[in-house]
């Protein structure tokens, strides 16, 4: 019996006493609105009352023309936002941060510093900064390309329904480079001395280097980053509100689904606000964020950890 008390483990109780705040907050503002939101979407209105529906909001929703046209225009724009976002933020990242980790680049700290910045800008600045920017009557964008001779090219790229959503995928771009720079930039130095001077001795140097060695050790930080920007895109509204207002204009071409799930949700201008549907949106949000981050857990990321060191 003496030995069976020695040899039990203590029961680590302060475990759970660190975690409870946490898991308390956690739980009040993120899982418990979900499940609420979950449960919204399967009642509907009916003389002020709440009557279960079942599908019926998901029927509608993806079998009313009037719906499926307006959903699956937001669901396209943020495909786009999203894809520009990996076309044109996570390389220029990769690029910035094999850059600033060379040993011989002075300044390094400066130059991160400095792009990282509008990263903890408020979306609201960033918008309507952006938006006096590029207006093609008070902007200073007009004049800046004048004074390099290139005033031709400008258009109210805001205006246009073929710039308007580019335009914007490229300012959010602009802002959020600096979380793939910083992450791939830690993930450059966590790579041991050691391998980096095998590969000296074989005489694998510069370019060569980054793109035989450095590259394949970093996948599994460029996965991260992608399944990161996937729900950030499809989970983005600020700007485009900021910007373009709850309309999401000109013509709802930079309408995507948060904008969408906002004017449903709440109402916007003669739409009135229709918290069912609204939550029918939000759930088919997070259905297509859970299948995303499920194909990448269960497809992607267990083929990258052979690169991992």
């Amino acid at each position: 019996m003496a030995s069976d008390t020695l040899n039990k483990k203590p029961v680590r109780w302060h475990i759970a006493i660190f975690l409870a705040p946490a898991v308390l907050v956690y739980t009040a503002i993120m899982i418990l609105p979900l499940f609420s939101t979950l449960q919204l979407s399967l009642f509907t209105t009916v003389d002020q009352k709440l009557v279960f529906a079942g599908l019926d909001n998901f029927r509608t929703l993806f079998g009313d023309e009037r719906w499926a046209d307006s959903f699956w225009n937001a669901f396209g724009n943020n495909s786009w936002f999203f894809l520009v976002h990996m076309v044109v933020q996570n390389p220029i990242g990769v690029l910035l941060a094999a850059l600033l980790s060379s040993p011989r680049l002075r300044m390094n700290a400066f130059y991160r510093t400095s792009i990282f910045i509008p990263t903890i800008l408020s979306f609201v600045i960033v918008g309507f900064a952006w938006k006096l920017i590029l207006s093609p009557i008070w902007g200073i964008a007009p004049s800046m390309l004048d004074f390099i001779g290139l005033k031709s090219l400008f258009a109210p790229w805001l205006g246009r329904d073929e710039y308007a959503l580019t335009t914007l995928a490229l300012v959010s771009g602009w802002q959020f480079i600096g979380i793939p720079m910083m992450l791939i930039y830690a993930a450059l130095l966590s790579i041991p001395d050691e391998i980096l001077e095998a590969a000296e001795c074989d005489g694998i140097t510069g370019f060569s280097q980054f793109w035989k060695i450095k590259l394949p050790l970093i996948l599994p930080a460029i996965g991260i980053i992608s399944i990161l920007t996937f729900v950030g895109n499809f989970n983005a509204f600020d700007l485009i509100y900021t910007a373009q207002g709850a309309l999401a204009g000109p013509d709802y071409s930079t309408d995507i689904l948060g904008t969408f799930l906002y004017r449903t949700f709440f109402g916007f201008q003669l739409q009135l606000g229709d918290p069912n549907m609204g939550s029918a949106i939000a759930s088919a949000m997070f259905l297509i964020i859970l299948v995303g981050v499920s194909i990448y857990l269960f497809g992607i990321q267990t083929r990258l950890r052979r690169y991992q060191f």
